[in-house]
């Protein structure tokens, strides 16, 4: 997800099976319903609001208590109806017409009605809810009026109680992408009128779990809602999510057989040997994720306000070594999109190590001695291990970059100043997709609109040529269209490169480790959008 409470965390879109594909895989006749669940986290859950949640550790959580119009094919990144049974889009892309299904109830035992969904997205807009994702409704119609004022949104109409007509200012190719998005699920006004501030704690959604108890730096239970519309899902009866547990703990305890998923992933001191053993195949999950890390470069400031500067650094990061440190949980990057998304240029092969081709650069720009600069990095493990491989790369070149590890926050304030920071490497906070489109790569991190203070583009490049294409390109709406569009949103990635705002080191994998008693296929373990569990999809094989 984006930059959020940043996160290295999870998705797949590579084994991309289809719903349909899953069952069968499963073998549909094997699943049995019932059972449990238990899944391990250190740290306490911060919200379980979908209109404010917004970290790799909630996002999943929040997909198995409520639903939004559209949702994915389960382990894909294929949109598909769901609060919605069907949806038409006007000729010009500007309008979309929602039918919802019948018999949706939420967890407190009333039907979904179109008002639930307008008022739900506008909740997220309304500046008084402070939800982190209301710029990704910018264009629905009346989206200014509606975030300076109370939120309403004129261009929601409810035709009536099972239709909801949703006016665009402009077409926007991502739209039905927003639609799947946490920040447009489904929430009841009475309930989020009658908890307050505390709706985050007790939350009711129309999912396939609803909350059954959170305990505070102990636990959060989720149990199945007997009334969900899709019929045989979940799968499980329980999920228990135990806070407080150290990752190494947590690991024991799964070969013990007291726990079913590690949130936090296998510990990466650990991670070599557990993947090496025999005894762990077939537990272990492993899926590309929508996920870049990249070295930023400061184009407003010099030496990196020249090209050749900023190429030259791309040649002379050596990113296989840096895949090593991370044992292998990676795979180097050739360009910010990762190779699981669309409009990723799988031909390209980026700038290749070349440490002499990077000085004879540097000497042509003026700096045959190298240059003095600095650095910032997150001062979380393995984050200051990977910077300083970064900082003896780049002092062989002659760049002596002074390496600065600071608490994220303090990163992402430096990075949002336009002199704040020559440059920083992004892991620890990289970007990870909210949605599987080329776009989303795009405007926060690289476009103009991210550079300016508080933004995310901490390169500060702004390109107005490649922002009127970007714009061109999120204008085509037709589905028979859309090659068209991810070649050009692929061409625009490519001039980027040319420009070299970044230097892209690596796209993570994800690894979810799981009991031997946790059926599904590994799509759903390592999810693109359920990131990193689809909780729904998972059986228990112990289910008599």
């Amino acid at each position: 997800m984006d930059m959020r409470t940043l996160m290295l965390a999870g998705a797949l879109a590579s084994s991309l099976l289809c719903g349909t594909a899953l069952t069968q895989a499963a073998g549909a006749a094997d699943i049995k319903n019932g059972g449990s669940m238990v899944v391990t986290y250190k740290d306490d859950v911060a919200t379980l609001d979908p209109a404010i949640g917004y970290d790799w550790q909630n996002w999943s959580m929040i997909k198995a208590l409520f639903d939004g119009l559209m949702d994915y094919e389960p382990g894909t990144t294929t949109l598909r109806p769901n609060l919605a049974e069907s949806y038409e889009m006007s000729a010009d892309g500007m309008t979309y017409t929602f039918k919802l299904r019948q018999g949706v109830k939420f967890h407190n035992g009333r039907a979904l009605a179109a008002d639930d969904i307008k008022y739900s997205i506008e909740r997220t807009v309304n500046p008084a809810t402070q939800s982190p994702g209301a710029g990704f409704f910018g264009s629905i119609k009346g989206f200014e009026e509606a975030t300076a004022g109370d939120g309403s949104l004129s261009g929601i109409t409810v035709v009536d109680p099972q239709t909801v007509r949703i006016e665009l200012s402009r077409p926007d190719a991502t739209f039905l992408h927003v639609m799947a998005i946490n920040f447009s699920f489904a929430v009841p006004k009475e309930e989020v009128e009658k908890s307050g501030a505390d709706f985050g704690k007790q939350p009711v959604g129309t999912g396939a779990f609803k909350l059954a108890e959170w305990v505070l730096g102990q636990r959060v239970v989720f149990e199945r809602n007997p009334d969900y519309f899709e019929q045989g899902l979940p799968h499980l009866d329980q999920i228990t999510f135990e806070i407080g547990q150290e990752p190494t703990v947590a690991l024991l305890r799964l070969e013990r057989g007291e726990v079913d998923v590690l949130g936090d992933g296998i510990p990466p001191a650990r991670f070599l040997e557990v993947r090496g053993n025999a005894k762990n195949k077939g537990l272990i999950a492993e899926g590309g994720q929508l996920h870049t890390g990249y070295v930023t470069m400061n184009v407003t400031m010099k030496p990196f306000d020249d090209v050749r500067v900023r190429r030259a650094v791309n040649m002379a990061i050596n990113k296989d070594r840096i895949v090593r440190i991370i044992n292998g949980r990676a795979v180097p990057a050739t360009q910010p999109l990762p190779p699981t998304m669309p409009g990723h240029a799988k031909e390209y092969k980026g700038y290749a190590f070349d440490q002499n081709k990077a000085k004879a650069l540097l000497a042509e720009a003026g700096f045959p001695d190298g240059f003095d600069t600095e650095i910032l990095a997150n001062n979380t493990d393995p984050n200051p291990r990977i910077v300083q491989a970064i900082q003896q790369d780049l002092a062989a070149v002659g760049i002596r970059a002074a390496v600065k590890t600071l608490a994220q926050a303090n990163v992402i304030a430096a990075g949002g100043e336009q002199q704040g920071a020559p440059m920083i490497w992004s892991g620890g906070m990289a970007w990870i997709a909210d949605f599987p489109d080329p776009s989303n790569f795009y405007g926060p991190i690289l476009g103009c609109a991210g550079a300016v203070p508080g933004g995310w583009n901490w390169s500060w490049y702004c390109n107005k040529d490649l922002d009127a294409k970007a714009a061109a390109a999120d204008a085509m709406v037709d589905p028979a269209k859309e090659e068209e569009r991810t070649a050009a949103w692929r061409d625009i990635y490519l001039k980027i490169m040319e420009d070299a705002p970044w230097a892209p080191v690596f796209n993570e994998q994800r690894f979810t480790m799981h009991s031997a008693r946790m059926g599904g296929p590994d799509a759903i373990f390592v999810d693109p959008v359920h990131i990193p569990v689809n909780y729904e999809q998972v059986y228990a094989t112990d289910v008599q």
